[in-house]
């Protein structure tokens, strides 16, 4: 009979625990709204019927001219390494979409091509972010901008943002909270998890406030693409030297594909470009390739007519969370996330968005979001919908709800 040998490895487990982890591993915490999607995924498996409203992921995909670019390019080989910075072609179509859609002359040269925003915001911490060194956000916000930071030794500030201020950071939360340490300021607009934007004047005030200290300003506009009932506003209108992120994952519906670029001041750009050399060498190149059909004038009235389907999800939504007790006290204008506080609802959980969350996925087959993924500023009290889903599903979801709620 076979034994096992006294000089057989550790487990898996056992080597695990004796490895010295890096003290930045402790500093991040899971990314809570993934375990939600995972049991999500687990219980469809075996048969339940589960709408999803917890993941932010666009339920439509690529256009097929969209993937049909993509198939030819792989089609004539074009699959090589870019430059880090990204296809030049790519760049410059970038550019032009900012001239249409913003009336703004961004030089190409100032864009930079990276695997999805997630990579965007890691070069962004990467050149600027130092060991010790404060960076304010608005609690509440997304839980990875947090994890960005911390990963390159800084110290997250989450600065409570009340529905007054659109949940988002103001002047007085900058000239409020700067310390010694601070370095710069990470927003988002529109948010994710609130949908909100930053009004120009809010805007405005928070890039001079940050500006008159200093600081750098990164403005995750990842979603301005959806955004509803006003015009859309760059920072970059406004501030020439913010960095700002974006993305061709929501918006232009390539979640999957990793694609994002940032806009950096020129004098940055060799930075980045050394960065972006070391730790991607370049985005990926079929991704880059099939996007410079997105603005393509077949593409772009595809996605105003998705972004118009995103907003009357969320005109059947919210106010149809509003009736059942939930209170949305601003209405998003961007994203297709509801930030809802469950204080009033009529539930034994109401004063526990964990609780809450995985009743209703467990007894009514919808996944939400807890709060406590987005900050600490009472994520007891909040919970998150994305609409991000078609409309009948969002129609049975409120049903399963109403009957949740007896």
């Amino acid at each position: 009979m076979p034994t096992t040998s006294p000089t057989a490895p550790p487990t898996a487990a056992r080597a695990l625990r004796a490895l010295q982890l890096a003290q930045r591993v402790h500093a991040i915490e899971p990314f809570r709204v993934m375990e939600m999607v995972k049991a999500a995924g687990d219980m469809k498996r075996s048969g339940t019927d589960v709408i999803s409203m917890s993941v932010g992921e666009p339920d439509f995909g690529a256009p097929e001219i969209v993937a049909h670019a993509a198939m030819r390019a792989i089609q004539a080989g074009a699959t090589q390494y870019t430059d880090s910075l990204g296809l030049r072609e790519l760049r410059e179509a970038i550019s032009g979409h900012y001239a249409a859609v913003h009336g703004l002359d961004i030089d190409p040269g100032r864009i930079v091509v990276t695997a999805g925003a997630s990579a965007g915001l890691l070069l962004a911490c990467a050149a600027l972010v130092d060991e010790g060194d404060e960076v304010l956000m608005p609690d509440p916000c997304y839980p990875c901008n947090r994890h960005f930071v911390a990963s390159f030794g800084g110290t997250p500030v989450l600065v409570p943002a009340s529905s007054e201020d659109r949940y988002q950071l103001g002047a007085a939360h900058v000239e409020g909270h700067w310390g010694p340490h601070t370095r710069g300021v990470l927003v988002a607009s529109p948010s994710n998890p609130t949908g909100t934007s930053m009004t120009p004047q809010q805007l405005r005030a928070m890039l001079a406030a940050v500006r008159a200290r200093g600081g750098f300003a990164i403005i995750d506009e990842i979603y301005q693409g959806l955004s509803y009932g006003h015009k859309p506003l760059s920072a970059l209108a406004l501030d020439p030297d913010a960095i700002t992120v974006n993305s061709f994952s929501k918006y232009f519906s390539m979640t999957g594909w990793r694609l994002g670029w940032l806009v950096v001041p020129q004098a940055l750009v060799p930075v980045f470009e050394k960065l972006a050399q070391n730790l991607f060498i370049c985005a990926p190149t079929i991704a880059q390739q099939a996007a410079l059909a997105c603005f393509t004038p077949e593409a772009l009235a595809i996605y105003e007519e998705r972004r118009l389907a995103f907003q009357r999800r969320r005109d059947l939504l919210v106010p149809a969370l509003r009736a059942l007790g939930f209170t949305v006290p601003v209405m998003p204008d961007g994203a297709f996330y509801v930030y809802a506080d469950i204080a009033s609802v009529a539930h034994p959980h109401c004063g526990d968005s964990n609780a809450f969350a995985w009743s209703l996925l467990r007894e009514a087959g919808v996944a939400i979001v807890p709060g406590d993924d987005f900050g600490v500023a009472a994520p007891q009290r909040h919970v998150r919908f994305s609409y991000a889903t078609r409309l009948e599903r969002i129609e049975e979801a409120l049903a399963r709800l109403e009957r949740f709620l007896g």
